[in-house]
Formats: structure tokens, C-alpha cells, sequence
């Protein structure tokens, strides 16, 4: 399971065992959203937040901050994944510690 990002409590991270489209989990004391990056033409077009199946949802407030990241870093998930699903190299996890509206 590699874990792309700490940020505020909320872990960011990918299942080993993923399948596309392109999406991240996010998870804050076994609460889990998700979010899905839809890409067209090698552009991301829309990010679709949802919860993730059989999970209780994330707090609003995780929410928020879920949304925050993965907007702020949606070229670089994609980046992370391609890395990590495509050409099998290790994707480095980091903790971000300033908001990034």
C-alpha cells in the first residue's frame, strides 16, 4: 500500500492491487474517501470525490482537507501512479505540513 501523503491526519495512498481509472484513497481514523482523476487526452479534466466501498466516509472536515490535497496534487498522483502501476519503481511519501488552498 503506498502512502503518498501525510497531510493533517489524513493519509493519502494508493492500494497495491489497484486497477485504472487513475484514484486515491484517503483515510483519517478508518474513515476512507476516494477521489478519481478522470484524464482525457492526457489532461485531467475532472476530479469525482466519492467514499470508498464497505468504509465509514471521511469527517467533513477530512473531506475538506482530502479535496485540498488531491487537487493541489492531482498532475503529481498521476505522475506517482504511472510511477507505481506502470513502471514498478517505488513512489516516496511525504508530509505535508502547510495548507495549500
Amino acid at each position: 500500500m503506498p502512502k503518498l501523503y501525510e497531510y493533517f491526519g489524513l493519509v493519502i495512498f494508493f492500494y497495491a492491487n489497484e486497477h485504472e481509472p487513475v484514484h486515491v484513497h484517503g483515510n483519517c481514523q478508518g474513515r476512507e474517501g476516494r477521489a478519481e482523476l478522470i484524464i482525457v487526452d492526457g489532461v485531467i479534466t475532472e476530479i469525482r470525490f466519492g467514499g470508498a466501498a464497505g468504509r465509514a466516509p471521511l469527517a467533513a472536515k477530512e473531506a475538506v482537507l482530502f479535496k485540498e490535497i488531491v487537487t493541489a496534487r492531482a498532475e503529481d498522483i498521476v505522475r506517482k501512479w504511472i510511477d507505481f502501476f506502470v513502471l514498478n519503481k517505488p513512489v516516496p511519501s511525504e508530509r505535508i505540513t502547510r495548507r495549500l488552498k
